[in-house]
């Protein structure tokens, strides 16, 4: 899969995970919004949501289609790829389960095909050759529709210049996340940035402080301009420069109630113009 030569506008967008959440029906909905409508709700108020059921089953190309015409024009789903592909131990041997995967309908989607994440469990430890047999696998595009790729390795040795030459080369973005429990790598590695924060606090109404959303405005308008900001982990010096990328941002697990709050704020923020 060589890097992506797509020429098209960048954007930060904002989301959250899927929509069916009960707490958000007292947080986030509407008290008298029937539960089949939540989706076509949620997605007026984001612009974009990361699908995890794609994770654990294979969904049918007419749910791919309906949610298509559910969400407006300009709307983005990410898809959690099937954990069949990542979840093995030797990854050289997923051909099947990707196949599978890219080929269930996801192309129903349409313009509104956003990355696809390939996440990896915390054991999954970096072996330089086998996890390029997996990159091998990914597809460049479904139907003619170009593909985006990001992968979420969530073990301490992907923290590894070897790793970064390796996603570079292949042209996959790597998840930036905030939590503690795995590693944070701000260094990039495709032509998008995917962030996933999950340090959400239950006792703030956003999730986070609103100096800390300040900053993340900051960050996402400077990821979107093609800098690289410097106040994040990494592994590899920043690099000066660059061309401008496509930004999406979500909220994910921490306080999950919050989540909607918090992708709210942001987006206001980045229509504002607030920012650190």
């Amino acid at each position: 899969m060589p890097p992506s030569s797509r020429k098209h506008a960048t954007a930060v967008r904002v989301g959250i995970g899927g929509w069916n959440y009960a707490p958000w029906r007292e947080t986030f909905y509407p008290p008298d919004l029937p539960q089949i409508r939540e989706l076509e709700y949620a997605s007026r108020q984001v612009t974009a949501i990361e699908i995890n059921s794609t994770y654990y089953g294979t969904q049918k190309p007419a749910t791919f289609a309906k949610w298509r015409e559910q969400t407006p024009d300009g709307f983005v789903f990410a898809l959690k790829a099937s954990r069949y592909a990542t979840n093995r131990r030797v990854l050289a041997e997923a051909g099947e389960s990707v196949r599978r995967f890219v080929g269930s309908g996801i192309a129903e989607l349409g313009d509104k095909l956003g990355p696809i994440v390939w996440q990896f469990a915390p054991t999954k430890v970096f072996d330089a050759e086998d996890f390029a047999a997996f990159l091998e696998l990914l597809p460049e595009k479904v139907d003619g529709r170009p593909l985006r790729h990001v992968l979420e390795v969530r073990h301490p040795s992907f923290a590894d210049a070897g790793y970064l030459a390796l996603a570079r080369r292949h042209g996959a973005a790597t998840v930036f996340t905030d939590s503690g429990e795995f590693p944070s790598m701000a260094d990039l590695t495709g032509d998008f940035v995917y962030a996933r924060l999950m340090a959400s606090r239950a006792s703030l109404k956003t999730g986070y402080r609103a100096a800390e959303l300040d900053a993340w405005a900051g960050r996402a308008r400077a990821w979107a301009r093609g800098a690289e900001p410097d106040d994040l982990p990494r592994v590899e010096p920043a690099r000066p420069g660059g061309a401008a990328r496509d930004v999406f941002v979500f909220f994910i697990n921490g306080a999950k109630e919050r989540a909607p709050a918090a992708a709210q704020a942001l987006l206001a923020r980045l229509a504002s113009g607030d920012s650190a």
